[in-house]
């Protein structure tokens, strides 16, 4: 799945008095992110804050997707799926959320491009639940789940990532043995992608995000 993300600090917005020059200023980190959605099964991840009027609900983020395009998002509790159709120019459950740090399957019938715009959520702190659950960074950033520079996953033992691939249908396991990762090295998940997480008992995963790290 190919990415193309752009970041920007701008002014958000101002507010000045007709007596004076004197101005206020509201800086935020927006941007967007161009996700190049293959026709298939792929897992995709929101990961900015749109503010917009129709906000993170799938209406508004994914409004140009193909009819029939359809998401699965995964519960934690049930171990099911449920389904949200593009159907005549409507989703099924227009206003289902999907935030950053979540994830969902998207099953397209032909590849598209979709363009997530919003802010950059600098500090989060999500759950990741015992068991199975699909996450993904809440920042729009590529780079190792941990390590040096990373994306400060709490990792532990027995925790296993699986990554879905697109071209061949399957899953790539990593599993967290000993102090290591089974495959050399930690999962690398793309801009826009979400990913299966097992773990033994439910964690928090914690962000807090600065210009340079």
């Amino acid at each position: 799945m190919r990415t193309k993300t752009l970041i920007l600090a701008a002014v958000l917005s101002a507010a000045g008095a007709a007596t004076s020059l004197a101005q206020v200023y509201s800086v935020n980190m927006v941007g967007y992110i161009n996700l190049a959605v293959p026709r298939g099964f792929s897992m995709i991840a929101n990961q900015l804050n749109n503010t917009s009027p129709g906000g993170n609900t799938v209406s508004n983020l994914f409004a140009g997707a193909p009819e029939g395009t359809t998401l699965y998002t995964f519960n934690p509790a049930t171990q099911g799926y449920a389904a949200n159709t593009y159907d005549i120019g409507e989703w099924t459950n227009p206003g289902f959320l999907l935030t950053a740090g979540e994830g969902a399957f998207i099953l397209a019938p032909s590849a598209f491009t979709n363009t997530l715009v919003g802010e950059v959520v600098l500090s989060s702190s999500i759950t990741v639940p015992q068991g199975f659950s699909i996450k993904s960074s809440v920042i729009p950033q590529s780079s190792p789940l941990t390590g040096a520079t990373n994306l400060n996953f709490p990792v532990a033992e027995g925790d296993t990532i699986y990554r879905f691939n697109n071209a061949t249908g399957q899953y790539t396991a990593n599993t967290f043995d000993i102090g290591e990762w089974s495959a050399g090295a930690a999962p690398v998940p793309n801009v826009g992608e979400s990913f299966f997480v097992l773990t033994l008992a439910t964690k928090t995963w914690t962000r807090n995000f600065s210009v340079g790290n």
